[in-house]
């Protein structure tokens, strides 16, 4: 990837009680250890809100409704230009968490968004979020 070419990739800014949903990569992963919004890779051709309903099922097995993006920040990872589209979605409220791709998760209040170590690439969404203060998308 140059910085002409960057990895698209999409995350779901998941809402529930005015807190945010946070995953912690898995062991197995790249990136081991640091905390994401959920989401994966927007494939050739595919629309980037369909990409995050398509990546939150399979890695979820979570029906996510997109709503509104966030925020569209390109950050250097390496030598890797990851474009992170970060996208306010619903999903019910009843649906369990589970992932293969992660340990653990958390539910978090806008004060607490600081208090652990997120990917780079996250990073421009969660200042976003600390700047706005409310983490309530009504």
């Amino acid at each position: 990837m140059t910085d002409r070419d960057p990895l698209h990739v999409v995350a779901a800014v998941i809402f529930r009680d005015s807190k945010v949903l946070a995953c912690r990569r898995a062991p197995h992963k790249v990136a081991a250890g640091e905390w994401e919004f959920p989401g994966g890779k927007v494939e050739a051709g595919e629309q980037p809100h369909a990409a995050l309903a398509r990546e939150i099922f399979e890695e979820m097995g979570i029906v996510c409704r997109p709503l509104q993006t966030l925020d569209i920040s390109d950050t250097r990872v390496g030598t890797t230009v990851v474009r992170l589209e970060t996208v306010i979605c619903k999903i019910d409220d009843s649906a369990f968490i589970q992932s293969a791709d992660h340990d653990a998760f958390l539910w978090l209040e806008a004060g607490e968004l600081a208090s652990i170590p997120w990917a780079k690439p996250d990073l421009p969404a969660v200042q976003l979020l600390l700047r706005q203060g409310n983490l309530d998308p009504s």
